[in-house]
């Protein structure tokens, strides 16, 4: 099992503890399991992992890591219907790139014949029975909270009836929905789990795995408990929504023939972030109702669509472990998981000179060679000044530049700095400009500027020592690659999505995506790979896309968010 160098080493912490882990230390203390510490991950594969299934890998992972013990990733493939290979493919290679490495990949599949045998246990022992009335029924008669329960008229049938109709069902001689496994424990339980849940149900399906081989397929509750039982797992660590059924987790496990102590659940909260939905079936309808274009789109939550966007894997691991192992559900501030990645791709990246929305700059001075066509010069700029091990760059440098629209205005506003008719700036490692004359379209708008260069000004320090009051990109027009940038807000409008109206998709974005074609960049950009991040000066952090060439998707901006969000609640 291994883990990124850059993951906190917890185990080297010997000041962090949380519930989890004071538990885990007691059983240590106490040899419960021997010394043992094993965890699993059991996801379905089903769909895509998202950002709140890493919390729970980073916690599997972490708790195994500080004990010397073992973690394993273990399907839940125990519904036929929405199952494939492909996405358990997908959680593998998900899994990976977050910086882990299971001690073995197992399924719930594994298991089916000796579930099945421990089924028939049951069977005989007067603890499970078949019920031939249908799912609604069943549903129904369970009751609710504070409602009672009503018995099924099968509950009650002799164990042999109760094991022949099993067996028919597991070959296949009884039609979908004609009847199910039910264990017999309480139709009366305050818990609802207890009362009587299915254990089998018939699916005359393909499973990605077993093939045509079974008929009946085992419920969650009936795989799970058992499964980690098998596998010797000691702690089986699950998210709040799980915490009801630690009961019939416990009785299913009480009612077999272990060979060793029985594995316990405990709950921990599961990472909600704002702006942002973790639910599997919204998810799914965000993508099939086109919201975006596809499960890796950067603005979902999936953890493949993270990873296109340009966030270090690093970064979710650090945000994971940072926000801490609780017993109550909770909302933390998406500002926060970005301030992670912020100062995580600002150790790491490099810098590129990009100009997104290209505005003409002419230097009308500019010197020429004997061609009279403009000398190029090349400016030499830090590839990161957080990193002086990362060197230099070499940029060329002429008379005619593209420099961003927006750093220029003919009429600027109050308290504007860049840009305008007669003010000097500087050109990032080049010279200090002054603007002399604009030209613009019949609407008025500046199509090219002109400026004068003060050649004692390379490296943009001026030897009078005269001071301006801003520093602008630039990019080479003759040297200039053309490509494009996607710039994302929000998925959604609110913070909790659907908190009014109960309905999350009312809350998307529709102006989520802003596809920018046309954009300038410094020459050293054809060099970088798929799904590499930089700096764009000025701008903010982008990833180069697989899969388009010069396409980049903004990770995150420069400004810090989060710090905004601390000053306002302090001064609240």
């Amino acid at each position: 099992m291994t883990q990124s160098p850059s993951t906190p080493d917890h185990a080297n912490d010997p000041g962090r503890t949380d519930f989890v882990r004071d538990l885990v230390a007691s059983d240590i203390a106490t040899a419960r399991f021997a010394g043992r510490v094993q965890t699993r991950f059991p996801p379905e594969p089903n769909g895509f992992l998202h950002i709140g299934h890493a919390k729970a890998i980073v916690l599997d992972f972490a708790i195994a890591l500080e004990n010397n013990g073992s973690c394993f990733l273990r399907f839940d493939d125990t519904n036929p219907a929405t199952e494939d290979q492909a996405y358990a493919d997908a959680i593998c290679e998900d899994i990976e790139w977050l910086g882990f490495s299971p001690d073995g990949i197992t399924h719930a599949s594994d298991y089916f014949e000796q579930l099945y045998e421990w089924a028939e246990l049951l069977v005989t022992k007067g603890l499970a029975y078949v019920d031939e009335q249908s799912a609604d029924l069943i549903a129904e008669q369970r009751g609710g909270f504070g409602q009672p329960g009503v018995e099924s008229p099968f509950r009650n049938r002799a164990p042999d009836d109760n094991l022949r109709l099993l067996r028919a069902m597991k070959e296949g001689e009884l039609p979908e929905g004609s009847c199910v496994l039910r264990a017999k424990i309480d139709m009366q339980h305050e818990n609802m789990q207890l009362r009587d849940p299915v254990m089998y149900r018939i699916r005359h399906m393909t499973h990605f795995r077993t093939g045509d081989t079974w008929k009946i397929y085992p419920t969650y509750d009936w795989a799970h408990g058992q499964g980690d039982a098998i596998e010797g797992v000691t702690h089986s660590l699950c998210s709040l929504e799980f915490s009801d059924n630690r009961s019939l987790y416990d009785w299913f496990l009480e009612q077999l023939p272990l060979s060793a102590p029985a594995p316990y659940q405990t709950e921990f909260a599961r990472l909600n972030l704002t702006y942002t939905t973790t639910s599997k079936r919204q998810l799914r309808e965000i993508v099939e109702q086109g919201f975006v274009e596809g499960w890796d789109d950067p603005r979902l939550p999936t953890l493949r669509a993270l990873r296109r966007r340009g966030y270090p894997a690093s970064s979710i691991r650090d945000f994971c472990s940072s926000i801490g192992v609780a017993r109550t559900n909770s909302r933390h501030d998406i500002e926060l998981l970005e301030s992670f990645v912020r100062a995580d791709l600002n150790r790491s990246c490099l810098r590129k000179m990009a100009v997104l929305r290209p505005l003409k700059l002419v230097i009308t001075n500019w010197p020429t060679d004997a061609q009279n066509q403009p000398i190029v010069e090349y400016r030499s700029l830090p590839n990161n000044p957080e990193n002086e091990a990362d060197g230099q760059r070499e940029i060329p440098f002429s008379g005619e530049l593209w420099i961003d629209e927006e750093d220029f205005k003919l009429d600027p506003p109050p308290k504007y700095f860049r840009l305008t008719p007669g003010r000097e700036v500087r050109l990032r490692g080049g010279y200090l400009v002054t603007c002399t004359d604009a030209l613009c379209d019949e609407s008025g708008r500046p199509t090219e500027i002109h400026c004068t260069y003060d050649p004692a000004t390379a490296g943009g320090a001026a030897p009078d020592g005269r001071k301006v009051k801003a520093t602008i990109q630039w990019v080479s027009a003759v040297h200039a690659l053309e490509g494009s940038v996607a710039l994302y807000d929000r998925l959604f409008t609110e913070q909790v999505p659907g908190e009014r109206t109960g309905e999350p998709l009312d809350d998307i974005n529709q102006n989520s995506l802003d596809l920018i074609t046309g954009c300038k960049f410094e020459p050293s950009i054809a060099n970088l790979q798929a799904g590499e991040v930089v700096q764009f000066e000025r701008v903010g952090y982008f990833a180069a896309d697989a899969n388009r060439e010069l396409h980049f998707h903004r990770t995150v901006g420069l400004r810090d968010e989060w710090a905004r969000i601390q000053k306002q609640a302090e001064g609240s």
